[in-house]
């Protein structure tokens, strides 16, 4: 969840689930096909019972995560000992801003990506 959440530095704090959970909200979930492994990610798309989620720093998704996937729901960050609670105006416009600002990031990505492979 990178840039928001660092890994080593920063901690969340999390609740239990009320749901149905909405768009932006970043639940912790275990998804079938990974071996024990919990993903933190943000909620984009809220689609026929399940959720379409995204972490901020990745451009692929996961789909079909459902209810009963779901373990928690970020509630807050401590970061430097103090606490950014994800019902801040700050954190709001934060999560709004980079789902919005999501098209270009794929596009950079690819880019980078592309360069990568080019000049190894």
């Amino acid at each position: 969840m990178l840039p928001l959440i660092r890994e080593g530095k920063d901690v969340v704090v999390l609740v239990s689930p009320v749901f149905p959970l909405r768009k932006y909200d970043v639940p912790l979930f275990k998804p079938a096909h990974f071996d024990g492994r919990y993903i933190l990610h943000r909620i984009v798309k809220v689609k026929d019972g399940s959720y379409v989620i995204r972490g901020d720093n990745c451009i692929s998704c996961e789909y079909g995560v459902k209810d009963e996937d779901i373990v928690g729901v970020l509630s807050a960050v401590v970061r430097g000992g103090k606490e950014i609670s994800v019902s801040s105006f700050g954190y709001k416009a934060y999560s709004r801003f980079w789902c919005f600002i999501y098209p270009l990031r794929y596009v950079l990505k690819r880019f980078k990506g592309l360069l990568r492979r080019l000049f190894r």
